[in-house]
């Protein structure tokens, strides 16, 4: 009749240490994949404000692209050549400038 001992048999010896090995090995791989995980959320933040900051200039440098395009329609006008002619001093041939000066108190 055989008797229970209270010695691991070297069969189960093994088993455990497989298993811790295992183990071991599972919690080093987890390790790895939270560490990369949390890299990678990190540059996915940094890239996101870095987009920001770019579509935002973008927006700043189209609407200037825009006024500036509206400028070059402008000038291509007579009319409005000569209001900024006249802003500047200037006068065509015959025509007398004519200046307000504000009454002293």
């Amino acid at each position: 009749m055989p008797t229970s001992s209270t010695a691991s048999t070297p069969a189960s010896v093994g088993v455990k240490r497989r298993l811790k090995l295992l183990l071991l090995m599972v919690v080093l791989f987890m390790s790895w994949a939270i560490y990369t995980l949390i890299v990678q959320q990190q540059h996915t933040t940094e890239r996101s404000t870095q987009l920001h900051d770019v579509k935002t200039k973008l927006a700043e440098v189209q609407s200037k692209n825009d006024t500036l395009k509206k400028e070059i329609t402008r000038l291509n006008d007579d009319e409005y050549i000569g209001q900024i002619a006249r802003q500047q001093g200037m006068t065509r041939p015959g025509e007398r400038t004519i200046l307000i000066e504000p009454k002293a108190p």
